[in-house]
Parts: C-alpha cells; sequence; structure tokens
C-alpha cells in the first residue's frame, strides 16, 4: 500500500536540518520529494562520518529523496526550477530573508508559476524584525529561545547548550505538521498557501508550556514555584543508570515498598506531590544508598512491576539491542551498494497496511543522482540535456 502522501510532489530547496528533515518526513509518508543541491551539496552531506557524499546525518533526513544539482546563479538552472515549481505542490526553502526573491521565486512568483502550492519560508528569527538578517544555526536559537538557560549546569547553574540539533528537528516536525495541514486545507479551496515559520517561534512555543510555566500569570501572579524538573535526576545502581519519577501518590508509594523503605509512604515529608518536591533532597538521601546496591535489570524490572514509571539509561552504543527498540523495530539497516548498510530509525508514525520493508530500503540520494531523471520528466532531454550539464547550470 502507497504511503498517505503518495502523489504529492515537494520541492526542496532547503538546507542543512530544519528544512530537510520537515520534507524528510513526508517523503517517509509517500510524497516525492526533490531535493535541489547547490554544487557543493547540503552541509550534512560532511557532518559526522563520511563515506563518499553520505553520511548517517544526511542519510537519516534524507532518505526517500530525489536530487538534482542546479547552479542558480544561471538562467538556465533557474528555467529547470520554474518547471519544477510548475509541477509541485509544495516548495520548502530556508535561505535568508529575500534570498528567494532576488533568484525570482519570492511567493507572488511562485503562486503565478503555481496557484496550488504551499509555499514553506523557513528563517531563524522571521522574515522581518531587528535579527532576520543575521545568520543562524541551532546552538543560537537554543540561546535566545530559552533552552540554554532552562538546561543548566547542575553544578553551577550556569546556561548550558544542549548537545543536539534540538530546535532544528522540532522546527522540522512544526512544518511538516503546518504542510499537512495545508495539503488538507487545498483540498477545499483548490488555492495554495504560504506558511512561514522561524526557528525562534517554533522552539520557544514547544519549550514555554512547562519551562516557563512561572511567567504565564500576568496580572496579580502567584509566588513563582520551584523550576519544572529542577531537582530531577538519574539514579545511579551498580552496574547503570535509571530513570523514574513518582508524581502520584500510588507510584510513590510502590516505590518505596520497592525500596524496602515502606514507612515513608506515611513520613510527612513526603505525603503528596507538593511536599516530596520540596523535600526531594531528603528523599534522594534516604533512597540513594539503597539503588548503589542493586544491580540494574533486576531492579529496574522489579519497579516497573510494582507500576513505577522507570526506565534504564541507554548508552548510545546499546541503543540498538535495547530488547523494546528491538521489538518495536525501530531501527532499520538500509543497504547502498556502495557504501554498505547505514541504520537510522524508521519512520516513528506507523500507517496500517504500509509496506516497512520497501520503507526501510529507501535511500538518501548521492548528490545529483536524479538530475537527468528528473530533466527528463520536465521534458529536458538530449541535447537540452547535454547542454545544460555542459554549461554548469545542472550537475
Amino acid at each position: 500500500m502507497q504511503g498517505p502522501l503518495s502523489g504529492v510532489r515537494i520541492v526542496d530547496l532547503s538546507a542543512v536540518v530544519s528544512g530537510p528533515m520537515a520534507a524528510g518526513i513526508l517523503a517517509d509518508q509517500g510524497a516525492d520529494v526533490i531535493k535541489v543541491e547547490s554544487r557543493g551539496g547540503d552541509l550534512t552531506r560532511r557532518i559526522g562520518l563520511i563515506k563518499g557524499d553520505l553520511t548517517g546525518l544526511f542519510h537519516a533526513i534524507n532518505r526517500g529523496k530525489r536530487s538534482i544539482v542546479l547552479d542558480l546563479k544561471q538562467g538556465p538552472a533557474r528555467e529547470v526550477l520554474r518547471d519544477l515549481v510548475r509541477s509541485a505542490d509544495v516548495l520548502v526553502e530556508n535561505f535568508r530573508p529575500g534570498a528567494m526573491q532576488r533568484l525570482g521565486f519570492g511567493w507572488e512568483a511562485a503562486q503565478a508559476l503555481s496557484p496550488r502550492l504551499i509555499y514553506v519560508s523557513i528563517s531563524g528569527f522571521g522574515q522581518t524584525g531587528p535579527c532576520a538578517n543575521w545568520r543562524v544555526y541551532d546552538p543560537v536559537i537554543q540561546a535566545v529561545a530559552g533552552f540554554a538557560d532552562a538546561h543548566p549546569d547542575p553544578q553551577t547553574q550556569e546556561p548550558r547548550l544542549l548537545q543536539t540539533l534540538m530546535c532544528d528537528k522540532i522546527t522540522a516536525l512544526t512544518a511538516a505538521q503546518a504542510i499537512t495541514a495545508a495539503l488538507l486545507e487545498r483540498q477545499t479551496t483548490a488555492t495554495g498557501r504560504r506558511i512561514e515559520l522561524s526557528m525562534l517561534d517554533a522552539a520557544l512555543a514547544f519549550l514555554w508550556p512547562e519551562a516557563l510555566y512561572n511567567h504565564a500569570f500576568l496580572d496579580d501572579p502567584p509566588a513563582p514555584t520551584m523550576e519544572f524538573g529542577a531537582r530531577q535526576r538519574l539514579w545511579r545502581c551498580r552496574d547503570g543508570w535509571f530513570a523514574l519519577i513518582t508524581p502520584q501518590d500510588d507510584e510513590f508509594a510502590a516505590m518505596c515498598r520497592v525500596f524496602g523503605r515502606p514507612e515513608l509512604i506515611a513520613d510527612p515529608r513526603f505525603a503528596n506531590l507538593l511536599t516530596r518536591r520540596d523535600n526531594a533532597d531528603a528523599l534522594r538521601a534516604e533512597l540513594d544508598p539503597i539503588a548503589a546496591q542493586q544491580e540494574l535489570a533486576p531492579f529496574v524490572t522489579r519497579l516497573a512491576a510494582e507500576g513505577v514509571p522507570v526506565g534504564h539509561v541507554n548508552t548510545k552504543p546499546a541503543l540498538a539491542g535495547d530488547a523494546q527498540v528491538r521489538h518495536n523495530g525501530s531501527l532499520v539497516d538500509t543497504p547502498y551498494p556502495d557504501v554498505g548498510r547505514i541504520r537510522a530509525p524508521r519512520a516513528a508514525a506507523r500507517f496500517a497496511g504500509e509496506d516497512e520493508a520497501a520503507l526501510a530500503g529507501q535511500r538518501a540520494p548521492h548528490l545529483g543522482e536524479h538530475s537527468r531523471a528528473i530533466l527528463a520528466e520536465l521534458g529536458r532531454v538530449g541535447t537540452e540535456a547535454d547542454s545544460l550539464f555542459a554549461s554548469g547550470a545542472v550537475g
């Protein structure tokens, strides 16, 4: 069975992570995604371990796409892009504000080519405003959107960056959802839609609900309470670490019984969620020494069996061997004839009846791998195609 977005064509002019991952999610769901790259290729082809022109990062967010190389400084390449836009349902770009207009592919020009086009512009700070033209990567948005302050160093409380592209990926998820909403709307209106999305807005909306709850009430605000997660720490056993959280009274009672300290259930310091929050350090002082004497796997199993929300810490090398990850088939190994297998997560959302084996076999494109085939689809064949390659307009 085909994916739910089968028949939808996306022209992906974006680079690095936010736009490419958004289009990659839709490729996993059946869309025909044409990735337009410059001669140097996407930056993510060079981040991490490299084989040829592929990396694990590039594969994970670009599998299932087709690649064409266009030098958009040349007029003939822009003519090819115009043909692509005419054939597209969605265009995704994350150039700096104003760049698409200078190329001749701003919203108005693109809509003239395809009135039903969903046109998605992803930016760092927004299309206008005091920071609109600043260069942006994920750590910059982590800093400005509050992530660095919300995840301080446990010892110094100094702001700290997360060692992952959190804001890029949040933006990608937001963009993918917005695109599918616009495609649904188009079924009724038969007209296109412009979508503007900044990484700052996406990151702030994601972070706000619990990380900024002390800043929600504006009129006669209550006294600030403890920051969410401020007392959350991992637990250490003899041979590893686990996470545990017991916000509900029955969960707390079950934990106390497994730890062999049932008398703590009636201790007034731990009588409810709020008192447990205020006395979190005292509780850890009681229980940390007990956890430190346990073997990780059987102890976590006992906690889970009693209804305690718990999970062991997987190291990166051990993640693929986790029993639940293996049961879910969460990771798939995609074979490439030239570089061997590349491992990545499968599409997280499963659609009943979908051919998961076919999805697992989807490869990310080599740079310009499909240039000639895409030209042929646009009617540019023979000497016309040869001349585009010879001039460097197409690579």
